[in-house]
Order: C-alpha cells, then structure tokens, then sequence
C-alpha cells in the first residue's frame, strides 16, 4: 500500500470525550495528539459539521520534506469513533493508507510501541468502528497499557487512570508514541517499526 506525498495524513488521537476520562488508559491516544498539536503550536478546534476536534499544521522539516496533516480527537464515544473520523477523511480527501490512528492496546506491555498497517480491532471499539467505516488498510501506533490485574474487568481497567506508577513513566512514553507518528509520517513505517517497535 503507497502512500502519497501530496495527500495531507489524518492523525487520530482515539479517546472519549469529556474531563471524566481525561486520565484514563483508554484515552492515550488524545494525549498523545494534544501532545503533536502543541509540537505545531496548534489549538484544537470543533470541525466544522464533523463531531470531532481538529488541528491543522505541517510537521517535519520545512519545505516539500514536511507533512500537511490534520490531528484529530472525535467527540463521539470511543465505540463511535468511525463516523467522524470517516467524515474527516471525506472532506480533507485522504487516503485511507494515511489515516494513522494512535490508541490504547492491552496485549502490549504498559509503554511499548507497535506500528503497523491494516489487521484486525483486537477488540478495540475505536478501531472496531474505524474498520466498519473505511476499511481496516490505515496505519496503527499501538500505545501498549497491558492487561487488567487479577480478575478486573477490561472495561473497567481501560476506563481508570494510570497506576501512580506508570504515571512516572507517562510523558516521556506519550513523548515517544508522538515521535513515533512522526517518524512514520516524514519516513515511512518500515523506517518508525525499526526505530519505535520494541
């Protein structure tokens, strides 16, 4: 699958919205886009009819090396995700190989990266609908959170804060999943998997 170096990339942070989940595992993903949007000094915004947040900007290297993107965070349930991102997709004309959406995964140990492009949901509601909309051919930053402890419940453990612990680590991984998609971005995924996957 090609990508296209004049095509703008649509960057999704997968999230649920509202302070309540602010903290939580499963909203990594719009940690890490509202770490990209501060990086091009960009605030989000409601897009337009799109039931989603969005920030426009370049990243890389000025001049024809850097990327047109557009960082979003839809404003759906997690569970809903697919439609507003298809909107955006849609209306800004990208392809589906450069969706690239940034997310939660629990068979990762907590604060490995994985990169990869296409496969299957693993369960994940967010891309679960991503996939019913578009298709699965877009590319994946696995954000790894690990599995619940004990007998806890998924729902439950994705949906509460990071350990105090793992707070300790969180900026510099969240840091590093934010290098990660730009790496792919500007150089490709086969160049972020030999760098980023561990």
């Amino acid at each position: 699958m090609t990508t296209d170096a004049a095509a703008v990339w649509l960057i999704v942070g997968l999230g649920n919205p509202g302070p309540e989940y602010a903290g939580n595992r499963h909203n990594v993903g719009f940690m890490v886009a509202d770490l990209l949007a501060e990086r091009i000094s960009g605030r989000f915004k409601r897009a337009g009819k799109a039931q989603a947040q969005v920030v426009e900007g370049r990243i890389g290297p000025p001049g024809p090396a850097g990327r047109r993107v557009i960082l979003a965070k839809p404003m759906s349930f997690m569970n809903l995700s697919g439609g507003p991102v298809n909107a955006l997709r849609e209306f800004y004309k990208v392809p589906v190989a450069q969706v690239v959406a940034v997310h939660d995964e629990l068979d990762i140990d907590y604060g490995t990266l994985r990169l990869k492009l296409g496969g299957g949901d693993n369960g994940h509601n967010g891309l679960k609908s991503m996939t019913k909309a578009f298709g699965a051919d877009y590319h994946r930053v696995r954000f790894g959170i690990g599995r619940p402890p004990g007998r806890m419940q998924v729902a439950d453990y994705v949906l509460r804060d990071f350990s105090s612990a793992e707070r300790k680590e969180l900026d510099y991984c969240v840091d590093r999943a934010a290098d990660a998609v730009e790496c792919l971005v500007i150089d490709g995924l086969e160049r972020a998997q030999g760098t980023y996957n561990s």
